[in-house]
């Protein structure tokens, strides 16, 4: 995110209830910067898409005023939002070819015909689809219509791009793909991008900015790396990539750092992070990247015994679940280079990791993911 830009969107104080009782969407704040991507991520029922839906226009706010460039439009219709929108199901008119398509919206703002010819051909080849024209959605490819929707919401110059879940029916190779076809047309326009997915890896690729939701609530707004090096709550900690927990108690505080009792005995050095005071019940976060399998000889800040229960080999390095302190889903990675003789499933091992990789957050218990 570069600094010094203006917002182009934002939520002030927003709420919405469908049913006049329950807020799904629990006073949001948010700026969106010009030019930038951000992700709005979340487990189904979280809120991210009714707030997209909200921007568009397609549902009213209970509640607060939604900004586009400085202006109100609560009461604006959404053709009249100058707003490109991008769906899962990609929303293409069967009967049109894909110039036809790509025209559609040009027609509707009466651009002559020239001008509608060009931007059509600027933007097929801005989705490397340039001889595409004359052909119809159902002699495409999965890939190749999403990137007609991408270009359609394009071609009219929107001042925002709204995209819901656009990749998810595609298949793994073609979906990573598309994911950087976006990124980089992102950045080639310098259009503003929200994007909705529940899927972690897609926001972590894309985006300038990541908005975690759960429960109508933004837990955590950031950059793809603070969110996964400096998760601020439990909930955010396994939401966003791999993580080891560990139940404990707070035993001692010591400015940044506080002393935690496992549930099993093991005391456990880590950073205070959304804990306060002794006897908090907290929940250890650990990336398995940051744990070594450790010689005996090894000193540090947190010395742990594991039980080796599983290994996967993934070419790189080994994968290897342990039982640790009671957690029998522990794992760490191991280069496949390393440590290999002492890793045998049933040996104990010791594990070693610094106290600024490990983070003293709030429990599990009030975090929990929905289904």
């Amino acid at each position: 995110m570069v600094k010094n830009r203006q917002s182009i969107v934002k939520f002030d104080h927003v709420q919405k209830s469908y049913d006049g009782k329950t807020l799904v969407i629990k006073d949001l704040n948010l700026s969106i910067e010009t030019g930038e991507f951000l992700t709005m991520l979340g487990p189904s029922g979280s809120g991210k898409t009714t707030c997209l839906m909200m921007l568009a226009g397609f549902e009213p706010a209970t509640y607060g005023e939604i900004y586009l460039n400085n202006q109100p439009i609560n009461r604006v219709a959404p053709h009249r939002r100058g707003i490109g929108m991008v769906f899962q199901n990609y929303a293409l008119f069967p009967h049109m070819t894909v110039a036809e398509n790509l025209a559609f919206p040009l027609r509707v703002r009466k651009l002559s015909n020239s001008e509608t010819e060009a931007r059509v051909e600027r933007v097929l080849d801005m989705v490397q689809l340039s001889g595409f024209g004359s052909r119809r959605p159902a002699q495409l490819s999965g890939g190749q219509r999403q990137r007609v929707a991408v270009a359609r919401a394009l071609v009219f110059e929107p001042v925002l791009v709204l995209m819901d879940e656009p990749l998810g029916a595609l298949d793994k190779n073609l979906r990573e793909e598309m994911q950087f076809e976006i990124k980089r047309i992102h950045e080639d326009l310098g259009v503003t991008v929200v994007y909705v997915t529940h899927d972690q890896s897609e926001a972590l690729t894309m985006s300038n900015r990541i908005a975690v939701f759960n429960d109508g609530v933004i837990q955590q707004l950031a950059t793809p790396d603070v969110l996964y090096e400096q998760p601020e709550n439990a909930f955010v900690a396994r939401f966003i990539g791999e993580n080891n927990c560990l139940e404990g108690q707070v035993e001692s505080v010591d400015g940044a750092y506080c002393q935690v009792r496992l549930e099993t005995g093991e005391s456990i050095r880590a950073l205070k992070v959304k804990v306060d005071s002794e006897g908090e019940p907290t929940t250890l976060s650990l990336r398995p990247e940051r744990v070594t399998v450790a010689p005996a000889e090894t000193t540090g800040d947190n010395l742990v015994s594991g039980r080796v229960e599983e290994l996967i080999y993934l070419g790189d390095h080994i994968r290897v679940r342990l039982t640790v302190a009671g957690n029998r889903e522990f794992v760490v990675k191991v280069s496949n280079t390393q440590h290999r003789t002492s890793l045998s499933k049933g040996n104990q091992v010791q594990l070693a990791w610094a106290a600024d990789d490990c983070r003293a957050l709030d429990t599990l218990q009030d975090t929990s993911i929905p289904a």
